[in-house]
């Protein structure tokens, strides 16, 4: 007979079990509910779409805060429309603006006939926005028919404020360049996008059928009897068009996808807050030619081969292709460079009277404004300084760079020590700005460490080449092109010293040509040369002062100069994506950009500023 005690360890054991056996069953059916819920594994997966199923409208789209972004494979189904004439593209350019309002963003991509495997003249233009419109513009109607592109085309294709996104966009822009005229810029190639985010799989490659496959789930028709059709023919198939069309918009697709846009089913900014969004999820890649190591096979190899000769002499290339300096392990780079032995940033703070904070500074000037009694000491740990009087000048907003803090490290390989200042816009350059431009330009001076800064020395030198080809303005060293050497002057000073040293053992023919050669310069042939006469020749100088000189950066600016204001502002841009194009840096500080200053420049002096050079 059991036990009370026995009786009682049953139970307990009873009661356990099936307490464990419901909470097992209620999970499983609560598990089975949820997989229901999802839908079958074959379903789309949720991170492939660009979530939204609304169908875009004839009528104006809403508010930018209501705009849906639509799904990929939604998107593809919007027809595409062909423009053929000046009439065509007047009639659709209204929708295609409102578009770019609200995403400043562009689909783009180009066919040609290739014969015999030489490219012919880019026949067609895909241009394609967020909601899916595209317009197919055949470019070689207009040049057949006499007519002049529509403005509207040349002026969004060059408008450094609407990205083009695509697979080879920059190498389709230097064809556009060559085959009609047309500039295109702010180009993003997709395939440097795919590769900076880390998390996506990219099983197929690069191509843009690939990309599409494998972070949109969404497969493209690339059968060679459609891309090598004929784009030339009078009227396209129904099939070109729609080839065409769906390049252009699965690009665009791609490009919100592979920024994360796909997460939130709207638009989170508009008009010009939207595209500094856009553009700062693109620091480094805009006009970047793609330089990647993945295979030739299919569609890219074949869009590398028909573009590798139209980019060989690019401006932009020819930072790719010189070879990193900092690989050469037989000359190790900064040797002879002498590193900062303190550091560049305190991160010591200037606030207003009234506690605005104005901007960060090192600690000897924070210091400066207590000695002279026109500053507090608000905090030790941050090093925060009250001004006791009302700054010239406040920031725009907080969101300004001078405000934030920043690291002392390499911007390039983040090395925390054997750094050296780094001016991002040459000197030679920046000393020529008017000086409504030279103020608070810390913005351009960056810390590198001693190897990173050789190396980018060496990028540069390719750029100001290009520079002094393209405007004129020669480099070499300054003192030799301010300062000439005259043929005359030697030849006296040589006479004099050689009367001087050895006129003893000189035949009395040869002394005779000497001192008429000093002769002439000095008396005209009418008064006899003296020994005071002698000893002045023999130390006359030689070199005279070029009166036409003009120093390499100030000719460089000057011609730049002569665009007025955003030509320099050009000039300053240039100089900063040379910086990001060929360096790459991985640590810059936070809302550094090549656009720095330049709407503020705008604002407060207006296009029409008379510039003045230094």
């Amino acid at each position: 007979m059991m036990s009370k005690q026995s009786t009682l360890t049953a139970a307990l054991a009873t009661m356990l079990g099936a307490t464990l056996g419901g909470l097992f069953l209620w999970r499983s059916i609560r598990t089975q509910k949820k997989k229901a819920l999802k839908g079958p594994a074959s379903a789309e997966p949720i991170q492939a779409q660009l979530e939204a199923e609304i169908i875009p409208s004839p009528e104006p789209p809403a508010p930018p805060q209501t705009q849906k972004l639509l799904r990929a494979q939604t998107l593809l189904e919007v027809p595409p429309v062909i423009v053929s004439s000046l009439e065509e593209w007047e009639a659709l350019w209204p929708a295609f603006q409102k578009d770019l309002s609200v995403c400043p963003v562009l689909g783009l991509d180009c066919e040609w006939v290739s014969v015999k495997g030489k490219a012919s003249a880019v026949s067609l233009l895909q241009l394609a926005t967020f909601s899916g419109r595209c317009m197919l513009v055949r470019l070689l109607t207009f040049r057949d028919a006499q007519l002049p592109l529509p403005k509207a085309l040349v002026g969004v294709l060059s408008d450094p404020r609407v990205l083009k996104v695509g697979v080879g966009c920059y190498e389709d822009g230097k064809r556009l360049t060559h085959d009609h005229g047309l500039s295109l810029s702010c180009t993003v190639d997709l395939r440097y996008l795919a590769l900076r985010q880390r998390q996506a799989v990219l099983n197929n490659g690069l191509s843009l059928k690939s990309l599409a496959a494998d972070l949109l789930n969404v497969t493209l028709d690339k059968s060679l009897e459609l891309r090598c059709s004929d784009w030339e023919a009078d009227v396209l198939t129904q099939e070109q068009m729609t080839y065409a069309a769906h390049d252009a918009q699965i690009s665009i697709a791609l490009f919100l996808h592979l920024l994360g846009l796909n997460k939130e089913p709207r638009l989170p900014t508009e008009g010009e807050a939207a595209f500094t969004q856009l553009a700062s999820c693109c620091q480094g890649l805009v006009d970047v030619p793609f330089r990647g190591r993945y295979g030739g096979e299919g569609e890219e190899g074949e869009r590398r081969r028909r573009s590798r000769k139209s980019t060989v002499d690019s401006p932009e290339s020819g930072d790719q292709q010189v070879p990193d300096p900092r690989r050469n392990k037989r000359k190790p780079l900064g040797v002879g460079y002498s590193a900062r032995k303190s550091p560049l940033y305190d991160n010591c703070f200037l606030h207003a009277p009234d506690g605005q904070p104005l901007c960060t500074c090192d600690k000897k000037k924070a210091k400066w404004y207590l000695e002279k009694g026109i500053g507090e000491l608000v905090s030790e740990d941050p090093f925060v300084v009250r001004l006791l009087f009302e700054p010239s000048g406040r920031p725009d907003s907080q969101k300004d760079y001078y405000l934030t803090a920043k690291e002392n490290l390499c911007v390039v390989c983040g090395k925390a020590e054997s750094y050296i200042r780094k001016n991002i816009v040459p000197h030679e350059y920046r000393r020529h700005f008017p000086a409504e431009m030279k103020d608070h330009n810390s913005h351009d001076i960056l810390l590198l460490c001693t190897s990173c800064h050789a190396a980018s020395n060496v990028h540069d030198g390719i750029l100001k080449q290009q520079l002094a080809e393209e405007h004129s303005a020669p480099q070499g060293c300054e003192e030799g092109i301010r300062l000439l050497e005259d043929a005359d002057r030697r030849r006296v000073r040589s006479a004099a010293r050689a009367l001087l040293s050895a006129s003893n053992g000189m035949p009395e023919s040869r002394k005779e040509e000497l001192l008429s050669v000093i002769q002439s310069f000095f008396c005209s042939g009418q008064q006899e040369v003296t020994q005071e006469m002698l000893q002045k020749a023999a130390a006359l100088e030689t070199r005279i002062f070029n009166e036409s000189y003009v120093p390499h950066g100030l000719k460089v600016v000057q011609a730049y100069a002569e665009h007025g204001l955003r030509g320099l502002m050009e000039l300053e841009r240039c100089w900063r994506q040379h910086f990001l194009t060929s360096m790459q840096p991985r640590h810059l500080p936070p809302l550094w950009s090549v656009n720095h200053n330049h709407d503020k420049y705008l604002r407060k002096y207006g296009e029409d500023l008379q510039i003045q050079l230094n």
